[in-house]
């Protein structure tokens, strides 16, 4: 399996076929990186594209940004978190471990909050329409620098 630097127009629509999203993605190196990596399908799915191609990947939501996984809203203090902040709002705590992640504020409580650490995506079937607008094979250089890949760049 070759690794190709793609740039391309995508359409993100759920499955009822509404627009989520449309972007232009330039100079992206196509290739899976982890175990844990969201949009591993839209990966696979653009392997062996051809400048000028048109393709429908359609991705369960267990390979775009996973199922909706109730553990990962939590319950966090008021008073850690700015003063003015509304609901849906994003909000990035860095946890015990020094790891940053975001989350989206669901509901205010008392004294707490009710955070959502879910990708907006997370539990939906995605479809991508992708128009390829130049495709080259990857150069040594940059499978090993690895810095602009699929998922740092696609959709977030």
């Amino acid at each position: 399996m070759s690794i190709q630097v793609i740039s391309f127009n995508c359409i993100l629509k759920n499955k009822l076929g509404a627009v989520l999203s449309s972007t232009y993605n330039r100079e992206v190196l196509n290739a899976v990186q982890g175990k844990e990596q969201e949009l591993v399908g839209l990966v696979k799915g653009l392997q062996n594209l051809s400048k000028g191609e048109h393709r429908t990947i359609t991705l369960p939501a267990e390979e775009a940004y996973g199922l909706y996984d109730p553990a990962k809203v939590i319950l966090y203090p008021r008073s850690k978190l700015p003063k003015h902040i509304s609901t849906g709002e994003l909000v990035v705590i860095v946890g015990k471990s020094g790891r940053a992640r975001s989350y989206r504020v669901l509901d205010f409580h008392d004294s707490m909050v009710s955070l959502d650490g879910n990708h907006p995506l997370a539990g939906q079937d995605l479809i991508f329409e992708i128009e390829a607008l130049d495709v080259r094979e990857a150069t040594d250089e940059e499978i090993s620098e690895s810095v602009n890949t699929m998922v740092s760049q696609v959709l977030h």
